[in-house]
Protein backbone atom coordinates (compact mmCIF):
# COMPACT_ATOMS: atom_id res chain seq x y z
CA UNK A 1 0.00 0.00 0.00
CA UNK A 2 1.38 3.44 -0.95
CA UNK A 3 1.72 6.31 1.51
CA UNK A 4 -1.27 8.07 -0.11
CA UNK A 5 -3.43 4.95 0.05
CA UNK A 6 -2.49 4.46 3.70
CA UNK A 7 -3.28 8.08 4.57
CA UNK A 8 -6.69 7.88 2.85
CA UNK A 9 -7.45 4.61 4.62
CA UNK A 10 -6.52 6.15 7.98
CA UNK A 11 -9.09 8.89 7.33
CA UNK A 12 -11.77 6.34 6.49
CA UNK A 13 -11.58 6.80 2.71
CA UNK A 14 -11.26 3.76 0.47
CA UNK A 15 -8.43 4.56 -1.99
CA UNK A 16 -10.19 4.01 -5.33
CA UNK A 17 -8.65 4.95 -8.68
CA UNK A 18 -10.72 8.18 -8.97
CA UNK A 19 -9.89 9.26 -5.42
CA UNK A 20 -6.19 8.65 -5.95
CA UNK A 21 -6.25 10.63 -9.22
CA UNK A 22 -7.86 13.64 -7.54
CA UNK A 23 -5.60 13.40 -4.49
CA UNK A 24 -2.49 13.33 -6.68
CA UNK A 25 -3.72 16.28 -8.74
CA UNK A 26 -4.28 18.32 -5.56
CA UNK A 27 -0.89 17.22 -4.28
CA UNK A 28 0.83 18.52 -7.44
CA UNK A 29 -0.99 21.86 -7.38
CA UNK A 30 0.85 24.98 -6.31
CA UNK A 31 -2.43 26.64 -5.25
CA UNK A 32 -5.97 25.60 -4.25
CA UNK A 33 -8.01 24.16 -7.13
CA UNK A 34 -11.69 24.56 -7.97
CA UNK A 35 -13.98 21.84 -9.30
CA UNK A 36 -13.63 23.44 -12.76
CA UNK A 37 -9.82 23.41 -12.46
CA UNK A 38 -9.88 19.71 -11.63
CA UNK A 39 -12.37 18.99 -14.40
CA UNK A 40 -10.01 20.64 -16.90
CA UNK A 41 -6.95 18.81 -15.55
CA UNK A 42 -8.76 15.45 -15.56
CA UNK A 43 -10.69 16.10 -18.78
CA UNK A 44 -10.19 12.67 -20.35
CA UNK A 45 -10.26 10.70 -17.11
CA UNK A 46 -13.28 11.74 -15.06
CA UNK A 47 -16.60 13.58 -15.35
CA UNK A 48 -17.62 16.58 -13.24
CA UNK A 49 -20.12 14.64 -11.09
CA UNK A 50 -17.49 12.07 -10.11
CA UNK A 51 -14.99 14.79 -9.22
CA UNK A 52 -17.63 16.57 -7.14
CA UNK A 53 -18.51 13.38 -5.21
CA UNK A 54 -14.82 12.76 -4.40
CA UNK A 55 -14.32 16.37 -3.25
CA UNK A 56 -17.41 16.16 -1.04
CA UNK A 57 -16.13 12.94 0.56
CA UNK A 58 -12.62 14.39 0.97
CA UNK A 59 -14.11 17.47 2.65
CA UNK A 60 -16.22 15.38 5.05
CA UNK A 61 -13.24 13.20 5.97
CA UNK A 62 -10.80 16.16 6.38
CA UNK A 63 -8.62 15.06 3.47
CA UNK A 64 -9.11 18.52 1.97
CA UNK A 65 -10.45 21.79 3.20
CA UNK A 66 -12.71 23.97 1.14
CA UNK A 67 -11.90 27.65 0.68
CA UNK A 68 -14.59 30.15 -0.11
CA UNK A 69 -12.66 33.04 -1.62
CA UNK A 70 -15.67 35.13 -2.63
CA UNK A 71 -15.65 34.06 -6.29
CA UNK A 72 -18.65 31.72 -5.91
CA UNK A 73 -16.27 28.90 -6.80
CA UNK A 74 -15.06 26.83 -3.87
CA UNK A 75 -11.36 25.97 -4.00
CA UNK A 76 -9.87 22.83 -2.45
CA UNK A 77 -6.46 22.06 -0.98
CA UNK A 78 -5.07 19.10 0.90
CA UNK A 79 -5.10 19.18 4.68
CA UNK A 80 -1.63 18.75 6.15
CA UNK A 81 -0.79 15.32 7.60
CA UNK A 82 -3.25 12.92 9.09
CA UNK A 83 -5.08 13.20 12.37
CA UNK A 84 -4.61 16.93 12.90
CA UNK A 85 -6.85 19.46 14.58
CA UNK A 86 -8.45 21.17 11.57
CA UNK A 87 -8.69 24.61 13.23
CA UNK A 88 -5.00 24.59 14.25
CA UNK A 89 -3.91 24.22 10.62
CA UNK A 90 -6.04 26.98 9.12
CA UNK A 91 -4.18 29.70 7.27
CA UNK A 92 -5.21 32.83 5.37
CA UNK A 93 -5.64 32.91 1.62
CA UNK A 94 -5.14 35.77 -0.79
CA UNK A 95 -7.39 36.23 -3.81
CA UNK A 96 -5.99 38.36 -6.66
CA UNK A 97 -8.76 40.42 -8.19
CA UNK A 98 -6.83 40.79 -11.46
CA UNK A 99 -5.61 37.28 -12.34
CA UNK A 100 -8.26 35.51 -10.20
CA UNK A 101 -5.67 33.27 -8.52
CA UNK A 102 -5.94 32.15 -4.90
CA UNK A 103 -2.73 31.87 -2.88
CA UNK A 104 -2.09 30.12 0.44
CA UNK A 105 -0.20 31.85 3.23
CA UNK A 106 0.69 28.59 4.99
CA UNK A 107 3.21 30.17 7.37
CA UNK A 108 0.61 32.50 8.86
CA UNK A 109 -1.96 31.11 11.30
CA UNK A 110 -5.52 32.40 11.44
CA UNK A 111 -6.30 33.71 14.93
CA UNK A 112 -8.78 31.48 16.73
CA UNK A 113 -11.73 33.37 18.15
CA UNK A 114 -12.90 32.40 21.64
CA UNK A 115 -16.28 30.73 21.10
CA UNK A 116 -19.07 30.22 23.64
CA UNK A 117 -19.00 26.70 25.12
CA UNK A 118 -22.07 25.49 23.22
CA UNK A 119 -20.44 26.25 19.83
CA UNK A 120 -17.90 23.94 18.17
CA UNK A 121 -15.93 25.57 15.34
CA UNK A 122 -14.85 23.22 12.56
CA UNK A 123 -13.16 25.63 10.16
CA UNK A 124 -12.19 29.24 9.71
CA UNK A 125 -12.27 31.06 6.38
CA UNK A 126 -9.95 34.04 6.15
CA UNK A 127 -9.52 35.59 2.70
CA UNK A 128 -7.66 38.76 1.82
CA UNK A 129 -8.48 40.33 -1.56
CA UNK A 130 -6.29 42.61 -3.61
CA UNK A 131 -3.63 42.45 -6.31
CA UNK A 132 -0.81 39.89 -6.28
CA UNK A 133 2.85 40.90 -6.89
CA UNK A 134 2.77 39.43 -10.42
CA UNK A 135 -0.22 41.57 -11.45
CA UNK A 136 1.03 44.66 -9.60
CA UNK A 137 3.95 44.98 -12.07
Amino acid sequence: MTETELMLSCKGVKPTANRLLIYRQLEKASHPLSLSDLEELLEFTMDKASIFRVLELFTQKDVVHAIEDGTRSVKYELCPGSGHNHIDHQHPHFYCEKCHSTYCFEDIRVPVIEMPDEFNARSINYVIKGVCPKCKK
